[in-house]
């Protein structure tokens, strides 16, 4: 890999792999936790949060097998507190975004855990836990999301970004229906 950064914000440059979705793998939230702890004994207090995310944390969802986590820092611009420790864990640093809440994302050299870095207060971590939530408790959204992932990796993408960003308006019309149900009563429906 290389240690140039792209312009996108990947570390190495684009890379083809191939979108594969499986059914949900019940093996998923201990891999989760198993990275969880690692990270958290490894960091400390400089962990403030580590949640699992994405659709590998919604029991019953299909997904590609790529553990998503996120981690929340105090200020995920300052490397220093996290960088060369998750390194010594073997993650290695993918994604570096400045312009975008300031966003690490690091892997495993399996490329089968992601961990997304993020600080406290940036509105990024909400929209994750957010989505996440809202596919665990309405099966409809849930049905819809697996559809169009299942539709989309059907597809050619030149890289997973691609594949990703192609998602985004099904996701956004998930978080629009969060936020809908949220405002037309107070309270969150199922």
């Amino acid at each position: 890999m290389s240690d140039e950064e792209e312009p996108s914000g990947l570390i190495g440059g684009i890379e083809k792999r191939e979108i594969v979705i499986a059914d949900y793998d019940a093996s998923w939230p201990e891999k989760y936790r198993t990275h969880a702890r690692r990270i958290s004994e490894t960091l400390g207090v400089a962990a403030v949060r580590i949640e699992h995310i994405g659709s590998t944390s919604v029991p019953g969802l299909a997904a590609k097998p790529i553990v998503d986590m996120l981690l929340v820092v105090a200020d995920s611009a300052n490397e220093s507190c996290y960088l060369s420790k998750l390194a010594a864990l073997g993650f290695e640093l993918r994604v570096r975004e400045p312009d975008f809440h300031e966003h690490r994302m690091f892997r495993t050299p399996e490329r089968d855990v992601h961990v997304h870095v993020l600080s406290i207060g940036s509105t990024e971590v909400d929209r994750y836990l957010t989505f996440r939530d809202r596919l665990r408790g309405n099966p409809g959204d849930r049905r819809l999301y697996e559809a169009e992932k299942r539709r989309l990796a059907a597809r050619p993408w030149p890289d997973m970004n691609a594949y990703a960003d192609a998602k985004t308006e099904c996701i956004e019309r998930i978080l629009a229906a969060e936020s809908a149900d949220e405002t037309s009563d107070g309270q969150i429906e199922p």
